[in-house]
């Protein structure tokens, strides 16, 4: 992976990966008769499936941590229970938003300095969304807006914990595995609070083509790419991922565009570019 063209066409495809987990989240919960709770727990159990055979496979062993593991185990179920009333555009928005802004609230918190316009552009993205989640005619339900908040606070401690990581494959497949053995049992007391019906076959599809391909294959790839690319890099291709998401939602779902969403997308896009391409306060050049 050393060529510029070769580098950037598989960054598009995991891009598209990212936002297809939106869109096939979608279909699924609203599309079929699966529950949310089934639609996270098959989606995990498949992409840990298919991870161990990939690892079998290259002779590799699975590595991953527990802490990766818990946040990931965050992530699937926070993501799937919003995606039950939010759209494909606007959970993928909702939770981009939140991942950036963690990571950029973890290097202030540890003493990475921002300049003026870094906190500008951070401010202007929580503000933004803000504005998104705000009650109104065209505002997303406030509970599901939360529920995709805490998706993305999950995903963005998993990509925190994973940085530097060894080999992308043995790290996501130990991952996978250890958090389907944290969600199986929590799903069983989830069905005792909140029964589902037995998931349905096209829904238990969706569910397999999200856990075993735009998951789990998308994240190999995607770890195998932020070796070769900065982090300012990586954060700026992220942003591609709500638009993908909204192109998706409008095709394959009818899903309207509102001017609401479409303004605060546009700040937070805006914001948090700013906030990556900024250069830190006290940088000397611009990161590479």
């Amino acid at each position: 992976m050393t060529g510029p063209w070769q580098l950037f066409a598989i960054t598009a495809l995991t891009m598209i990966a990212f936002a297809a987990n939106s869109v096939l989240g979608r279909m699924g919960l609203v599309g079929t008769e699966i529950g949310a709770g089934s639609f996270a727990a098959i989606r995990l159990l498949s992409g840990a499936v298919f991870l161990t055979l990939v690892c079998a496979v290259q002779g590799k062993s699975m590595t991953g941590t527990w802490r990766s593991s818990l946040a990931l185990a965050v992530y699937a179920l926070a993501f799937s229970y919003a995606y039950i009333a939010l759209s494909a555009g606007i959970g993928a928005i909702i939770m981009f938003a939140v991942v950036q802004i963690t990571m950029l609230s973890w290097g202030a918190v540890r003493g990475e300095r921002m300049s003026l316009l870094q906190w500008t552009g951070f401010v202007v993205a929580i503000g933004a969304l803000i504005w998104l989640v705000s009650p109104g005619l065209e505002a997303p339900p406030l509970w599901a807006a939360a529920s995709m908040a805490v998706a993305g606070l999950g995903w963005g401690i998993y990509s925190l914990l994973g940085r530097g990581a060894g080999d992308p494959t043995a790290m996501t497949t130990g991952n996978f595995v250890r958090t389907s053995l944290i969600v199986l049992p929590l799903f069983g007391l989830i069905l005792l609070v909140r029964p589902e019906p037995p998931p349905p076959v096209d829904g238990i599809a969706l569910a397999i083509l999200s856990g075993a391909i735009t998951s789990g294959l998308g994240y190999i790839i995607w770890y195998q790419v932020v070796r070769h690319i900065t982090a300012t890099r990586a954060g700026i291709a992220q942003l591609s991922v709500p638009a993908l998401a909204a192109i998706g939602g409008v095709i394959l779902l009818a899903e309207p565009i509102t001017w609401r969403f479409a303004l605060s997308t546009m700040a937070i896009l805006g914001g948090v570019g700013l906030a990556v391409l900024t250069r830190p306060a006290g940088s000397r050049k611009a990161e590479p």
